[in-house]
This record gives C-alpha cells, sequence and structure tokens, in this order.
C-alpha cells in the first residue's frame, strides 16, 4: 500500500518507526526526531520514565519496577498505546503544538515494511494518531529508501536496493516507480548480534553485557567479515559458570563464521529477487549493482561479502540510516517529480 505523490504532498510530518530507531521529519523543518526506539515504564505507577538513548543506557541495569520496552519489532508496531506515548515524547510538546497551529487537520506519512499484512498496517496509521494526526498515508520502505538514496526510481530501468535493518531485511528491484520484485526476510543486524553472542556463549563460556556498543561492534572492531584486519580481538564480558568478569582473546575467523548463517540467509533472498526478476531488467543490474541503505548496511565487511557472492557493484548509501525517512522527507516537500512516460522519448 503505497500513497500517491499528491497525497503525500498534503501530509506535514513523516514518521519511520523502525526496530532500533524511531525518526521523525517535519516539512518545512527537516528531520527532527532521530532516537532509540525504547521506553523506559515505571510498572508500579504506569509513568513514562524515559525515552530514547536514555532509556536504552537503562537497559539490564534498571531495577525491578523499571521496565525497559521496544514497541516496535521487525519494522511493526507491536505496543501502539507505548508506541504513541513513546513518540509523543520524542518529538516533545513544543514542536506538537507547532503542528497544531499549522495544521489543524494534521496529515502524517508512514513507512510501512513490503508485504505488511493488514493487522501491521492498521498498527502503523494508528500510532502518529498519537501526534493528533487526522490522517496517514502509508509509503512501502522500499519505495521510501529508494528516493532517499538518489535512485532513479521513476525511469523504465532497473534500480536494486537492500534494506538492512536490525530484525529485518528488505531486497527489491525498482522499475518505472514501482516494485517489479521484492522478498524481505526475517534476519538483520540482530540475528548477527545474536549468532555472536551464542558462539561467545558456546565456546568461551561468556556472556556478554547487553550494553556493550552492540556485541557486534565489540567481537568484530576493525575486522570486517573478510579476512583482513586482526586474526585476534579481545573482549570483556561475565564468565557463565562464576558470574566474575572475564577478559577473552577471541580468534576472528571464528566469529566470522558462527554468522555466516544469517549472512547465507540474506544472500538467499538476494538471489530469490534476480531469479524472479525480468532478464532485461537484471541485464541493467550488472552494471548499476545494488544499492545498500538502513542502519546495518555499516556491517563491517558486508558489502564486500555481496560483491564476491554476486559479481556485482555493491554501494553503500551516503546516510544509509536516514535514506528512508529523507526519501519521505522530499516526497512531502514536493521534490520528487510525478512519473511522466513520453512515447516521443523527449
Amino acid at each position: 500500500m503505497t500513497a500517491s505523490l499528491e497525497q503525500l504532498r498534503r501530509c506535514h510530518v513523516a514518521v519511520d518507526l523502525g526496530a532500533a530507531r524511531t525518526r521523525v521529519y517535519v516539512k518545512g523543518e527537516g528531520l527532527v526526531v532521530d532516537q532509540p526506539s525504547v521506553a523506559a515504564v515505571n510498572t508500579r505507577t504506569g509513568a513514562l520514565i524515559a525515552v530514547g538513548e536514555l532509556a536504552e543506557r537503562m537497559t539490564g541495569r534498571t531495577p525491578d519496577y523499571i521496565r525497559v520496552v521496544r514497541p516496535v519489532s521487525g519494522g511493526t508496531v507491536i505496543d501502539i498505546e507505548m508506541a504513541q506515548r513513546m513518540l509523543r515524547h520524542l518529538i516533545g510538546d513544543r514542536m506538537r503544538r507547532s503542528l497544531r497551529r499549522k495544521a489543524p487537520r494534521l496529515r502524517a506519512a508512514a513507512c510501512t515494511p513490503h508485504d505488511a499484512d493488514p493487522l501491521a498496517q492498521r498498527a502503523t496509521i494508528e500510532t502518529p494518531v498519537g501526534l493528533g494526526a487526522r490522517r496517514v498515508e502509508l509509503v512501502d520502505t522500499l519505495i521510501a529508501a529508494a528516493v532517499g538514496c538518489g535512485l532513479p526510481v521513476e525511469r523504465p530501468e532497473a534500480t536494486m536496493i537492500m534494506v538492512c535493518g536490525a530484525a529485518a531485511t528488505q531486497v527489491a528491484v525498482l522499475s518505472l516507480g514501482s516494485i517489479v520484485t521484492a522478498e524481505r526476510m526475517p534476519v538483520g543486524g540482530e540475528a548477527v548480534d545474536r549468532a555472536i553472542v551464542q558462539h561467545l556463549r558456546r565456546e568461551r563460556a561468556l556472556v556478554l553485557p547487553s550494553q556493550s556498543v552492540r556485541p557486534l561492534q565489540v567481537a568484530l572492531h576493525g575486522t570486517g567479515l573478510t579476512a583482513h584486519g586482526p586474526s585476534a580481538t579481545e573482549i570483556h564480558g561475565r564468565d557463565v559458570a562464576t558470574g566474575l568478569a572475564r577478559s577473552v582473546v577471541i580468534d576472528t575467523a571464528a566469529v566470522r563464521e558462527a554468522i555466516q548463517t544469517p549472512l547465507t540467509a540474506v544472500l538467499d533472498g538476494i538471489y530469490k529477487v534476480l531469479r524472479e526478476c525480468p532478464p532485461d531488467l537484471v541485464a541493467d543490474l550488472a552494471d548499476r549493482g545494488i544499492m545498500m541503505v538502513g542502519g546495518s548496511a555499516l556491517l563491517p565487511g558486508l558489502d564486500q561479502m555481496l560483491r564476491e557472492a554476486t559479481g556485482m557493484p555493491v554501494h553503500i548509501a551516503e546516510r544509509p540510516d536516514v535514506c528512508a525517512v529523507q526519501g519521505l522527507g522530499e516526497m512531502l516537500e514536493g521534490r520528487v517529480e510525478p512519473l511522466v512516460l513520453d512515447p516521443l522519448g523527449a
């Protein structure tokens, strides 16, 4: 379900609710919110204690009566009420009052994962209602991200985009402003993190802390997925048996081997999209390759691995983490021209 450009130009605010981060773009203001999708709640009173970065720092460090929750999972809102409360606090009272003055009948646009079911779409629509939105337009994340990273999606030529999220990875071939074929895999940066955590627990009896600047970055700092970089890395965690703090030196080659399973699932999705794509469009992709967006696109060495596995050029967007909300912003501001087919090629 994707709104038309005319409908999007009437919107005043764009929301990208991701499993890792929530981003809000206000028409005429730009990107005003870019915070983790986390909230801390007092279970005794129901009061919201913190949201965003402060709430994320509380993970694993709170007493029993404070619960840290993530109301968005895999790009889908799983707790509408908490997502609304989190969004209201992130955008702030001052900005909400300003929006009400400018637009009494507030319209919002929101990203939705490819092939999201009606229930997930309804949850995405209900969340911006917490800001006072009277109408919410949905845009496929793949389309929004392609626009945000500057791909010529309106041309009769193939462009391939890969949205690497925290909980899911989406791959699509676009042409003439629409999705030709797409695939969504429930594998993202969090799956890679879990694979590393399980490997260290099983092989080295070490538990990594939840607040370790992402286990992936700790374990693979400066190494990447390829065979370059130092052969060993020292990491800190808790001993499974004694519960005491312990440091170990791990073989980075073994860690790279441990994360092959989730990464293979991503490759399978890419191959499936290419198999279902018309041959003429696949020929275009041989030169243009794959554009990677999303926060997990910055996974060290992932682009090189895809390049070697597919034989196609692989590019990472300039700011891959904000491409989707920036694409929505471009549509809101009217900077995207509607598709016009000229049979004479003039």
